[in-house]
Protein backbone atom coordinates (compact mmCIF):
# COMPACT_ATOMS: atom_id res chain seq x y z
CA UNK A 1 0.00 0.00 0.00
CA UNK A 2 2.60 2.25 1.14
CA UNK A 3 4.11 1.75 -2.58
CA UNK A 4 1.13 2.69 -4.33
CA UNK A 5 1.19 5.62 -2.39
CA UNK A 6 4.69 6.63 -3.41
CA UNK A 7 3.39 6.09 -6.76
CA UNK A 8 0.86 8.20 -6.72
CA UNK A 9 1.98 10.73 -5.19
CA UNK A 10 5.51 10.86 -7.55
CA UNK A 11 3.24 10.85 -10.51
CA UNK A 12 1.03 13.83 -8.74
CA UNK A 13 4.50 15.59 -8.51
CA UNK A 14 5.88 15.20 -11.69
CA UNK A 15 2.18 16.89 -13.38
CA UNK A 16 2.41 19.72 -11.52
CA UNK A 17 6.27 20.41 -12.52
CA UNK A 18 5.24 19.83 -16.20
CA UNK A 19 2.15 22.32 -15.70
CA UNK A 20 4.40 24.76 -13.92
CA UNK A 21 6.79 24.51 -16.85
CA UNK A 22 3.62 25.05 -19.39
CA UNK A 23 3.18 28.08 -17.01
CA UNK A 24 6.32 29.10 -17.41
CA UNK A 25 6.64 28.74 -21.07
CA UNK A 26 3.38 30.76 -21.63
CA UNK A 27 4.55 33.39 -19.21
CA UNK A 28 7.92 33.43 -21.45
CA UNK A 29 6.18 34.14 -24.53
CA UNK A 30 4.29 36.82 -23.71
CA UNK A 31 7.13 38.96 -22.17
CA UNK A 32 9.86 38.07 -24.89
CA UNK A 33 9.28 39.62 -27.75
CA UNK A 34 12.08 37.86 -29.66
CA UNK A 35 13.50 40.68 -30.92
CA UNK A 36 16.62 39.31 -30.36
CA UNK A 37 17.21 35.50 -31.98
CA UNK A 38 16.60 32.83 -29.05
CA UNK A 39 18.45 30.09 -28.17
CA UNK A 40 17.06 27.05 -25.76
CA UNK A 41 18.61 26.18 -22.89
CA UNK A 42 19.43 22.21 -24.59
CA UNK A 43 21.33 24.27 -27.66
CA UNK A 44 23.11 26.47 -25.49
CA UNK A 45 24.70 23.33 -22.97
CA UNK A 46 25.88 21.96 -25.95
CA UNK A 47 27.59 24.78 -27.62
CA UNK A 48 28.36 26.87 -24.62
CA UNK A 49 32.17 26.52 -24.88
CA UNK A 50 31.65 27.81 -28.37
CA UNK A 51 30.21 31.44 -26.88
CA UNK A 52 30.84 34.31 -25.47
CA UNK A 53 28.08 34.20 -22.14
CA UNK A 54 27.28 37.45 -20.83
CA UNK A 55 25.26 37.66 -17.69
CA UNK A 56 22.83 40.18 -17.74
CA UNK A 57 22.09 40.43 -14.36
CA UNK A 58 22.94 42.68 -11.53
CA UNK A 59 26.07 41.94 -9.69
CA UNK A 60 24.33 40.93 -6.40
CA UNK A 61 22.88 37.66 -8.46
CA UNK A 62 25.70 36.75 -10.26
CA UNK A 63 27.77 36.82 -7.11
CA UNK A 64 25.12 33.76 -5.78
CA UNK A 65 25.62 31.54 -9.14
CA UNK A 66 26.38 31.93 -12.89
CA UNK A 67 26.59 29.86 -15.98
CA UNK A 68 30.13 28.08 -16.03
CA UNK A 69 32.58 31.40 -17.82
CA UNK A 70 29.93 33.23 -18.05
CA UNK A 71 30.76 37.02 -17.87
CA UNK A 72 28.93 39.74 -15.57
CA UNK A 73 28.21 42.67 -17.83
CA UNK A 74 24.74 43.76 -16.00
CA UNK A 75 21.48 45.49 -16.76
CA UNK A 76 21.69 48.97 -15.04
CA UNK A 77 24.86 49.34 -15.23
CA UNK A 78 25.63 47.44 -18.58
CA UNK A 79 28.10 49.50 -20.86
CA UNK A 80 29.28 48.53 -24.57
CA UNK A 81 32.83 50.18 -23.19
CA UNK A 82 32.89 47.02 -21.03
CA UNK A 83 33.00 44.17 -24.20
CA UNK A 84 34.92 46.24 -26.50
CA UNK A 85 37.32 43.31 -26.69
CA UNK A 86 34.67 41.11 -27.67
CA UNK A 87 34.34 40.86 -31.57
CA UNK A 88 31.53 42.18 -33.35
CA UNK A 89 31.29 38.67 -35.18
CA UNK A 90 31.78 36.66 -31.69
CA UNK A 91 28.71 33.98 -31.32
CA UNK A 92 27.29 35.89 -28.01
CA UNK A 93 24.47 34.77 -25.51
CA UNK A 94 23.19 37.21 -23.09
CA UNK A 95 21.22 35.61 -20.53
CA UNK A 96 19.57 36.98 -17.26
CA UNK A 97 17.11 35.47 -14.83
CA UNK A 98 14.10 34.67 -17.28
CA UNK A 99 15.43 36.29 -20.79
CA UNK A 100 13.74 40.12 -20.62
CA UNK A 101 16.63 41.87 -19.40
CA UNK A 102 18.98 39.81 -21.69
CA UNK A 103 16.77 40.59 -24.55
CA UNK A 104 17.24 44.58 -23.66
CA UNK A 105 21.37 43.92 -23.57
CA UNK A 106 21.00 41.70 -26.59
CA UNK A 107 19.24 44.91 -28.55
CA UNK A 108 21.90 46.90 -27.77
CA UNK A 109 24.35 44.78 -28.85
CA UNK A 110 22.36 44.27 -32.10
CA UNK A 111 22.29 48.09 -32.59
CA UNK A 112 25.87 48.47 -31.74
CA UNK A 113 27.17 46.37 -34.75
CA UNK A 114 27.24 42.73 -33.42
CA UNK A 115 26.41 40.17 -35.86
CA UNK A 116 25.32 37.20 -33.80
CA UNK A 117 24.13 37.55 -30.84
CA UNK A 118 21.31 34.96 -28.93
CA UNK A 119 19.29 35.48 -25.71
CA UNK A 120 18.56 32.27 -23.88
CA UNK A 121 15.27 31.53 -23.51
CA UNK A 122 14.24 31.43 -20.10
CA UNK A 123 17.68 32.24 -18.70
CA UNK A 124 19.08 30.79 -15.25
CA UNK A 125 16.04 29.69 -14.65
CA UNK A 126 15.75 27.66 -17.09
CA UNK A 127 18.85 26.29 -17.27
CA UNK A 128 18.66 25.61 -13.38
CA UNK A 129 15.31 23.66 -13.80
CA UNK A 130 16.53 21.83 -16.64
CA UNK A 131 19.02 20.56 -13.46
CA UNK A 132 22.52 22.05 -15.34
CA UNK A 133 24.93 22.98 -13.08
CA UNK A 134 25.70 26.69 -12.23
CA UNK A 135 28.74 28.03 -10.17
CA UNK A 136 29.41 30.36 -6.93
CA UNK A 137 32.49 33.20 -7.55
CA UNK A 138 35.19 30.62 -7.01
CA UNK A 139 34.13 28.45 -9.88
CA UNK A 140 32.92 25.85 -7.89
CA UNK A 141 29.34 24.15 -8.54
CA UNK A 142 26.61 25.80 -6.17
CA UNK A 143 22.79 25.01 -5.30
CA UNK A 144 22.33 28.65 -5.12
CA UNK A 145 20.15 30.60 -7.60
CA UNK A 146 19.49 34.12 -6.78
CA UNK A 147 15.12 33.73 -7.82
CA UNK A 148 15.07 37.60 -7.90
CA UNK A 149 12.78 38.34 -5.58
CA UNK A 150 9.44 35.73 -4.08
CA UNK A 151 7.18 36.87 -7.00
CA UNK A 152 9.71 35.67 -9.48
CA UNK A 153 10.89 32.60 -7.49
CA UNK A 154 7.76 30.45 -8.17
CA UNK A 155 9.43 29.58 -11.21
CA UNK A 156 12.57 28.22 -10.08
CA UNK A 157 12.19 24.16 -9.00
CA UNK A 158 15.31 23.64 -8.59
CA UNK A 159 18.08 24.72 -6.55
CA UNK A 160 18.35 26.83 -3.27
CA UNK A 161 16.59 29.87 -3.76
CA UNK A 162 18.81 32.99 -2.51
CA UNK A 163 17.08 36.37 -2.68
Amino acid sequence: MRKIIFILLSIFQSLAVSAQSKSFDVLLRGLIKKTVPIIKVQELKAKNTEVVLLDARELNEFEVSHLKNARHVGFNSFSLESIKDIPKTAPIVVYCSIGVRSEKIGEKLIAAGYTNVKNCYGSIFEWINQGNEVVDMQNKPTQKIHAYNKKWGVWVNKGEKVY
